[in-house]
């Protein structure tokens, strides 16, 4: 039986895909393993699903000054020697990185014992763990075809993000009656990142008056991040989380309002959701969302708002633009080429094993 280690944490972003892969991964007799986090969401996510998951010690890579600069080298270097042990005891043949912080010790301890690695890249440009992490991959995954050109030719696939195959299979009446709605709406859904988006919610907060005198809201506030002052507002729910029903929400939407984290918006791409866009701002990122973001909209899925621009009068005016104009963006997102991510992807895992045995057997 081959071995496949899944590694990938700090937001769901960087686990859902991993979890995508699980059903195909099974059909071709893989044994799955997953390392991640002490206690990070990717931790409650595998261990939901029976995949055997093995927590490590990691530390953040911070661009800006923090104190914890200083000690999280330390809990780095304990990480990468805890994966070292871990790739000897698990011995497997092949290790698929989703990025975040938590990836970097363990895709450097597999390098160290020659095993193969293939790294994801979601953002139009490198996160800076992926580039710590690149030189010791043997191909890089990515989702635009600008980022493949950033790589030696043939060492880079476009091959999409692996979409779980249960968010296509969700039940509007059902979401209705979850959400606990008594008028029959269009429905609007916000999604500000499993940790949150305290500008996005702000604005949804500000204009709710507004919204819904037209729409039904649902709001995923991320955690700690609920308002209790807006509990009971008739056609507005809010959730910190939202699981297994996920699904069912998008199909009851008509028009999501999202960050630009890459992950979500290929979920929007392949579910074919009108949408509004609102990146991350530079002054808190790197800036990948306004690229992915503007990816998106010179495509014609999306419509973009930065934080900058995000008034009152921006937010409510694009709303009932995309809304009134939905059938515009679908037609769009209809045009794309939708690949077969996961397939792309685990064919991509059996070239490597292949190639790794047949260097090795020199």
């Amino acid at each position: 039986m081959k071995k496949i280690v899944l590694t990938g944490g700090g937001t769901a972003g960087h686990v859902t895909p991993n979890i995508a892969l699980l059903p195909k991964l099974k059909e071709m007799g893989y044994d799955v393993s997953y390392i991640g986090t002490y206690n990070g969401i990717e931790k409650k996510l595998i261990e939901e699903i029976g995949i055997p998951y093995y927590g490590i010690a990691s530390g953040k890579l911070r661009r800006y000054f923090d104190w914890k600069n200083f000690s999280d080298p330390f809990r780095v270097i304990h990480g990468y020697n805890q994966a070292k042990r871990l790739m000897k005891e698990l011995a497997p043949d092949i290790v698929f990185s989703k990025g975040g912080f938590v990836s970097v010790p363990v895709v450097l301890a597999a390098a160290k014992r020659k095993i193969p690695v293939v790294i994801h890249e979601s953002d139009m440009t490198p996160g800076l763990a992926n580039k710590i992490a690149l030189p010791k991959a043997s191909r890089v995954c990515c989702n635009f075809p600008e980022t493949q050109k950033l790589f030696p030719e043939g060492h880079a696939l476009v091959t999409g993000t692996p979409i779980r195959q249960q968010l296509f299979n969700g039940d509007s009446e059902k979401a209705f009656t979850f959400c606990g709605f008594t008028e029959k709406r269009p429905t609007i859904l916000v999604i500000g990142g499993s940790t949150g988006a305290l500008r996005v919610n702000q604005a949804i907060h500000a204009n709710l008056d507004a919204l819904l005198e037209k729409f039904n809201v649902i709001h995923l506030c991320g955690k700690g991040k609920l308002e209790k002052e807006y509990d009971g507002r008739p056609g507005y729910v809010q959730f910190e989380y939202i699981g297994a029903e996920l699904p069912d929400l998008f199909a009851l939407a008509d028009l999501v309002i999202s960050r630009a984290g890459a992950n979500a918006i290929c979920e929007l791409l392949a579910l074919k959701k009108a949408n509004i866009l609102i990146p991350l701002s530079k002054n808190a990122s790197r800036g990948d969302q306004i690229l992915n973001a503007r990816s998106f909209e010179k495509s014609g899925y999306s419509k973009v708002i930065e934080e900058e621009d995000l008034t009152n009068e921006v937010l409510l005016s694009t709303v009932n633009e995309v809304y009134e104009n939905r059938d515009k963006y679908i037609a769009a997102m209809n045009k794309d080429q939708e690949k077969d991510s996961i397939s792309m992807i685990t064919d991509l895992f059996e070239t490597v094993i292949a190639e790794d045995k047949a260097k090795k057997a020199k």
